[in-house]
């Protein structure tokens, strides 16, 4: 009979298929294949990735960020038999600098380390929970918060969000073109009675929007939910940070890879890359200044995406892109300094959002 630690290692490996895993595994072990090298998982979920660099790259040791306490737990008894080689951090990856200046104080490059790993949006985990409330199409108390030890849920954006605030949501995380119409409709059913359930809200898009549009684009919940759980994490603004400091925390030859699920994340990781991998020279200069010269290579030409075999064994890979880069010395003083004085998302927001915003934190 197996015992507890057994049963929920096997239940993390059943109910989750890391997307692109070899892959993730072959860009990264390069940089880890060093004695004392690190890589920091920024998402561990339940755990698949790391086990799959844990078990490939034997030099490598691993520190797992995870706001969900839940996939914390399941992650850590899939990887109990890695030993001291694994160790699970409960934060939200935006403060990966802390993490990493905590946990690498006694090795070879205190403060950096030498890969990251990020595969962005909602887990298995998060899905497969019928009472979390991320999945349209079970009924579930509207919550969706990635920690639910802290922070509002969907049916409190839902509540208190007046209808242009509900209406940008919807419009820009996700471009949801009838976006004013189910606003409108959140906010005047609201007036009888509160939200509390996801299966009104999927009862209520499906009336909300235009038959005719719905025989394409997936389910008509698809782009309502993703917004929500979105604004709920405040996934965008933790992904603006985050980005940014995942590459400060790498050492020189450290690599970074990025998996994104739709068109706002992959935005805001190509533009971070981008700027390391692009001279800040001004133009028409005849020579380029080392201080100028870019920080990052690219290691992926563009975004690449799952390939057939990839789609068929996990059809939850069909939206991935895949970025990736290698960080060639350390960011120029200039360009730190101008990331450094940029104010932080949120900024200029009315306080009752702001509010918000930090509470998630």
């Amino acid at each position: 009979m197996m015992n507890t630690t057994e049963e929920r290692a096997g239940d993390a490996a059943d109910r989750h298929l890391p997307v692109l895993l070899q892959r993730c595994v072959d860009l990264l072990a390069p940089a880890l294949a060093g004695p004392g090298s690190v890589l920091v998982d920024c998402t561990l979920g339940m755990g698949g990735h790391t086990e799959g660099v844990l078990e490939q790259v034997p030099t490598a040791r691993v520190i797992g960020i995870d706001r969900d306490p839940e996939a914390l737990r399941l992650a850590s008894a899939r990887l109990a038999r890695f030993g001291d080689r694994f160790t699970p951090v409960h934060a939200v990856y935006d403060e990966i600098g802390a993490v990493v200046a905590t946990h690498t104080a006694g090795g070879p490059t205190p403060g950096a380390v030498q890969g990251v790993l990020m595969d962005l949006g909602v887990s298995s985990l998060q899905l497969d929970e019928a009472g979390r409330g991320f999945a349209y199409a079970q009924d579930a108390p509207l919550d969706m918060r990635m920690d639910p030890t802290r922070g509002q849920t969907a049916a409190d954006v839902l509540n208190t969000y007046d209808e242009r605030e509900l209406a940008r949501i919807l419009r820009e995380y996700g471009e949801e073109r009838f976006a004013p119409r189910i606003a409108r409709a959140i906010v005047r059913r609201r007036e009888s009675r509160p939200w509390e359930r996801s299966g009104d809200l999927v009862d209520l898009l499906r009336a909300t929007i235009p038959a005719a549009t719905r025989k394409t684009g997936g389910h008509p919940a698809k782009r309502a939910f993703q917004a929500l759980r979105i604004e709920v994490n405040g996934e965008i603004e933790v992904l603006e940070r985050a980005v940014p400091a995942a590459i400060e925390a790498l050492a020189v030859d450290g690599r970074i890879v990025v998996e994104s699920y739709h068109s706002l994340e992959d935005r805001i990781v190509k533009r971070a890359l981008q700027r390391g991998t692009t001279s800040s020279a001004p133009a028409g200069l005849p020579v380029e200044p080392e201080t100028h010269r870019p920080y990052l290579e690219a290691l992926t030409r563009g975004a690449e995406t799952a390939d057939g075999p990839e789609l068929e064994r996990n059809p939850r890979s069909a939206s991935v892109r895949l970025r990736a880069a290698r960080r060639l010395r350390p960011t120029p003083d200039h360009l730190r300094e101008a990331r450094d004085e940029r104010p932080r998302a949120g900024h200029g927001t009315p306080r009752k959002n702001q509010a918000r915003k930090e509470d998630r934190r």
